[in-house]
């Protein structure tokens, strides 16, 4: 379908169901799909297990000095999978620990630093599709499509708990609200490369939208900026 390959970013606040689309997507266009939030989940799984002090900068910078990211297809799933220090950590860095530690780490200036040089160096020969906070503002601000995608807080509340619930049936839904709103809160309001919609991003509202719907509009989206 596409007759140039470009960037497109997917932005958007926790539970949008950012990574759903753009793994949607990147299948169709047959792009590369990196997820932004699994690096960090995979840098906060690395702090948690080597108990690092994230609040100490000293720590941060040796800590990282010690850590390869690459993503790797998973033939069973299909999908592309973090590796950390060439460990699968995919079903690993969806834990509610990391959960509620995720967005402090990622708020540290020399973690973003560090994610954003191997994002950057991922997106050189572009046909690549990458969701997370700041993707479109900061990773890629000159990406040829950037996508800002929204939904109902209580349909994200909802979206969340169902994923969790099925790996942890005692996990309440107020735990979930609370998480979300907290990382709301954090990604919004961090000094470094806050959460916010691009300029030039296109919002789309996945509240009341299938799955197919979302991905036929990102389609559409895709189709205006790489038809010659």
């Amino acid at each position: 379908m596409a007759s140039k390959k470009i960037i497109v970013t997917i932005d958007g606040f926790s539970s949008c169901g950012k990574s759903t689309l753009a793994k949607q997507l990147a299948r169709e266009l047959n792009y590369v799909f990196i997820d932004s939030g699994a690096m960090y989940r995979a840098i906060t799984l690395y702090f948690l297990r080597n108990h690092i002090n994230w609040e100490k900068q000293a720590e941060v910078i040796d800590a990282l000095q010690s850590i390869t990211l690459h993503f790797a297809y998973n033939p069973t799933t299909g999908n592309s999978d973090i590796h950390l220090n060439d460990e699968d950590v995919e079903p690993l860095i969806r834990d509610m620990l990391v959960s509620e530690n995720v967005s402090a780490v990622a708020a540290i200036k020399e973690v973003r630093e560090f994610a954003v040089a191997q994002q950057q160096k991922m997106g050189e020969q572009k046909g690549i599709v990458m969701d997370g906070r700041d993707i479109g503002t900061t990773v890629f601000p000159h990406a040829e499509l950037k996508i800002f995608v929204t939904a109902d807080p209580t349909i994200r509340v909802e979206r969340r708990f169902k994923e969790l619930y099925d790996k942890n049936p005692q996990i309440t839904i107020e735990e979930v609200r609370t998480n979300l709103e907290m990382r709301d809160y954090i990604d919004s309001n961090r000094e470094v490369s806050p959460l916010r919609k691009a300029d030039d991003a296109l919002i789309l509202d996945n509240s009341n939208l299938t799955r197919e719907q979302q991905l036929r509009k990102a389609l559409h989206w895709v189709a205006e900026r790489t038809q010659l």
